[in-house]
């Protein structure tokens, strides 16, 4: 099938069969290897990316699902220089482990905190149930959305 999709801001045509995965053509076609694959089966949220603004395990959705929509990785967030503040965040808690979680954990932050700028502990650790984080550093992680959450805040 013809695919016509925004990866990161560009407008991208591209030709893939309708039951690929959307991981398989960040991943592969397109090399976009920031997304993981931990589970295939969605239950981990490690392939995270924001399809049209929300978060969606991409290892469940296939091309033709996403014809026109807009797709965000984790590199679409990433400035040409430095770091997006979450990431920065994440860096400074010391939040990032081995690393397999955090391009989904990220991104799931960014569309959570989109949403509610300003949450409570409650609400960080239910935005990220979804996620799950194989080295168990879910302090730091929480740590590193309240932090990302007052930097954002003084930015704006």
């Amino acid at each position: 099938m013809n695919l016509t999709i925004t990866i990161n801001g560009k407008k991208q045509r591209l030709q893939t069969p309708p039951d690929r995965r959307l991981i398989d053509l960040l991943r592969e076609d397109l090399h976009l290897t920031g997304t993981k694959e931990g589970c295939g089966s969605g239950e981990c949220g490690a392939c995270t990316v924001l399809l049209n603004g929300k978060p969606v395990n991409s290892c469940l959705m296939w091309a033709c699902q996403i014809e026109g929509a807009d797709v965000v990785t984790i590199e679409g967030i990433t400035p040409e220089h430095g770091l997006h503040p979450i990431q920065e965040a994440f860096v400074k808690e010391g939040a990032i482990q081995c690393g397999f979680c955090t391009p989904g954990m990220i991104l799931t932050t960014l569309a959570f905190l989109c949403e509610n700028p300003d949450p409570s502990s409650e609400d960080i650790h239910q935005a990220l149930s979804g996620n799950l984080c194989r080295c168990t550093g879910y302090a730091k992680i929480f740590q590193a959305v309240t932090t990302a959450t007052e930097k954002l805040r003084a930015n704006k």
